[in-house]
Formats: C-alpha cells, sequence, structure tokens
C-alpha cells in the first residue's frame, strides 16, 4: 500500500488522520466487545437458572395431567375449547448499538375455558401449572434468543477489531512511515542542492 501513496505532505497529513481514526475506532471495538461478552455471560448464567426452574415446571405440569387420570379423547376436546393466547407484547432494547428483544406475556387472571362435569381438580391444577411453564418458557426464549444475537454481534466485532489491528493499522502506519521518509529524503536532497548552488555562487563572486 505504501509504495502506491504519492509522497507529498498533503497525504501524510490524510493518512495520519486515517491511522488515528482507526486506532479510536479499534479501542472502540474493543470496548464494545468487552461491554457484549459481559451482557452475554450474564445472560447465559441467567438462562441455566430459567431453564432448570422450566425442568420443574414441566415435570410439575405433566405430573398433574397424568394424575387427572382421563382419557385422550376429553383431552382433545378441551383441547379445543382452549382460546388462543395472543398475550404475547414484544419491544427491544439496545445495548451497545445491538437490538436485544424484550418478550412479555400480559398478566391476566387464570379463566378456565372448560366445564367441570368431565373434569376434575387435578386438571386444573395442570391448568396453572401449564400456564407458570409458559412465562418460564417466553423468559427462556427471550434470554437464550439475547445470548445468539450478542454472541453474532461479537463474533462480527472481532472481525473488524482484527481487521484494523492486523491488517488497516499496520498498513497506515508503514504509509504514515514511507511518506514521512521519503519527504525527508526530498528536503535533504533539496538542502544539499541549496547548498552546492551556494557554495558555486560564492566561487563565482
Amino acid at each position: 500500500m505504501a509504495e502506491k501513496v504519492f509522497p507529498t505532505k498533503g497525504n501524510l497529513i490524510a493518512t495520519k488522520r486515517s491511522l488515528a481514526l482507526s486506532l479510536m475506532g479499534y479501542e472502540l471495538l474493543d470496548k464494545k466487545r468487552s461491554v457484549l461478552i459481559m451482557e452475554m455471560m450474564r445472560l447465559i448464567d441467567r438462562a441455566r437458572e430459567i431453564q432448570a426452574s422450566v425442568d420443574e415446571a414441566f415435570r410439575k405440569a405433566y405430573d398433574a395431567l397424568q394424575q387427572s387420570d382421563m382419557a385422550t379423547a376429553t383431552f382433545v376436546n378441551l383441547a379445543a375449547v382452549i382460546p388462543v393466547d395472543d398475550s404475547i407484547d414484544l419491544r427491544s432494547r439496545s445495548v451497545m448499538g445491538v437490538e436485544l428483544p424484550i418478550v412479555r406475556a400480559q398478566e391476566k387472571p387464570p379463566r378456565l375455558a372448560y366445564g367441570f362435569l368431565e373434569t376434575n381438580a387435578k386438571l386444573d391444577e395442570a391448568y396453572i401449572e401449564f400456564r407458570n411453564l409458559k412465562k418460564r418458557i417466553i423468559e427462556l426464549a427471550e434470554v437464550e434468543n439475547n445470548v445468539y444475537r450478542l454472541a453474532t454481534a461479537i463474533k462480527k466485532t472481532k472481525i473488524r477489531a482484527n481487521s484494523l489491528q492486523n491488517i488497516i493499522i499496520p498498513q497506515l502506519t508503514e504509509t504514515v512511515k514511507y511518506i514521512s521518509e521519503s519527504l525527508e529524503e526530498k528536503e535533504r536532497e533539496e538542502f544539499s542542492r541549496l547548498k552546492v548552488i551556494k557554495n558555486r555562487k560564492e566561487k563565482q563572486g
């Protein structure tokens, strides 16, 4: 790259400016990567906690469902009358320019959509446990999606930072060195030329 740049003061100033911006960009990317990694590690710890509670909620819900001791046909009929859940609300937050989703389910009091004639208390218990399970799954989906997005952003940030550190900054540094040395050489040549001219004039005078 250095060989292709014509050694002028204007190019030297422009290259130094590009080098300063690249160094600043690398520092910002490095800080961004550190913040994103800390946020991702925090969410990974949270995901482990939520996953454990999801497993426990699954166990309780299916235990209650099995203990209800109802026929499969009854479950099919009951499932048909359960209303579709449209309470999920999607928003987002930004961490160092990375958009992370916030998933929330609107809190509504439980309302049974089936009658009591063909059901029992264990089915009611299973219904409540599955409601709790839904909340935990929504939390887990949010956290896992955030971890995935952060991991992707960290990878991209690392690639850009490495490109600056290992390619662009060394090239610009070499270019600055090349232009500076070329200009210094020209100044020495010019100084020598002027000195020769001065000596000739002195001899002629």
